[in-house]
C-alpha cells in the first residue's frame, strides 16, 4: 500500500485551489507529463533525465594516466587518507595480481 499511498501524497501537493482539487490536481499532472516528454529532446541542457548521478566519477579516459586497465576503475576513499605499508609477501601478492589480471603485460608473460 505505501507506494499508492506516496503517489496519493504527490497528487495531493498539486492542490492549489481547494476549491477545485480535481483540475488542479489534472493541471499538474498534464503540465508535469509534458515537461517530462519534452525534456526527452533537449540537448545541452541537464534535466532530471539526462543529469549525472550522485556518485558519477567522471571519464575513465580523461584520468588515465597509467595506460594499463586493471588500473582504471576509480573510486572515492571512504575514510580519511591512511598510508599502509606492505610487507613482503603482500607486496608480491599485489604483484602478482596485476601480472595476472592484466592484458597488456600477457605478451610478456609467455
Amino acid at each position: 500500500m505505501y507506494p499508492i499511498e506516496r503517489y496519493l501524497r504527490k497528487l495531493k501537493s498539486y492542490v492549489r485551489n481547494k476549491a477545485r482539487p480535481e483540475g488542479c490536481i489534472a493541471e499538474a499532472y498534464i503540465a508535469q507529463e509534458c515537461v517530462h516528454f519534452c525534456s526527452r529532446y533537449l540537448d545541452g541542457v541537464e534535466t532530471r533525465l539526462n543529469r549525472y548521478g550522485r556518485n558519477h566519477e567522471g571519464d575513465l579516459h580523461q584520468l588515465d594516466k597509467s595506460k594499463l586497465k586493471v588500473f582504471l576503475q576509480l573510486g572515492k576513499p571512504l575514510h580519511a587518507k591512511k598510508y599502509v605499508e606492505l610487507n613482503v609477501v603482500e607486496e608480491e601478492q599485489a604483484r602478482n595480481y596485476v601480472l595476472q589480471n592484466c592484458d597488456e603485460v600477457s605478451p610478456f608473460l609467455e
